[in-house]
């Protein structure tokens, strides 16, 4: 099934975890995306591998900034029909507090959208969305 195909029966079914399939770093990273209210919302489960400071523990900032950045570009995926997975122009990342060795959830919304470039700002949190653990604002490339 072509990545096109994917797109087209998660928009259909309502099940965007067949992006994940399509994506091999999105499956690396173990990525659940479930639909809430229309919005989808993306889950990280934890993994012993993600941690960056054993003292704390926390999250490395990297499985955080990767996350929130998928997060953002499901968010576009599934708000646009566009057949390509949207590029990444820049992307800048505001951690806001260490990430817990806990389950991990983040979403993103659409600012702005043009013809060939889309701005989306995405935030990520654990227990409670009002206690974000990171920020995001993205542009990619849709053509």
């Amino acid at each position: 099934m072509s990545f096109h195909d994917r797109i087209v029966e998660a928009r259909e079914t309502g099940d965007f975890n067949r992006l994940v399939e399509a994506v091999p770093y999105f499956e690396w990273l173990g990525l659940q995306i479930d639909l809430q209210n229309g919005q989808p919302i993306c889950k990280l489960p934890f993994r012993d591998m993600m941690i960056g400071n054993p003292m704390l523990p926390a999250l490395h900032g990297g499985v955080t900034g990767a996350f929130i950045e998928s997060a953002a570009i499901v968010s576009l995926m599934a708000a646009l029909d566009t057949p390509k997975l949207p590029k990444t122009i820049n992307i800048t990342i505001e951690y806001l507090r260490p990430g817990r060795p806990v389950d991990s959830f983040a979403t993103g919304l659409i600012t702005k959208q043009g013809r060939r470039v889309a701005n989306v700002r995405a935030e990520a949190w654990q227990d409670s969305r009002d206690q974000p653990i990171a920020y995001a604002n993205a542009h990619f490339l849709l053509a």
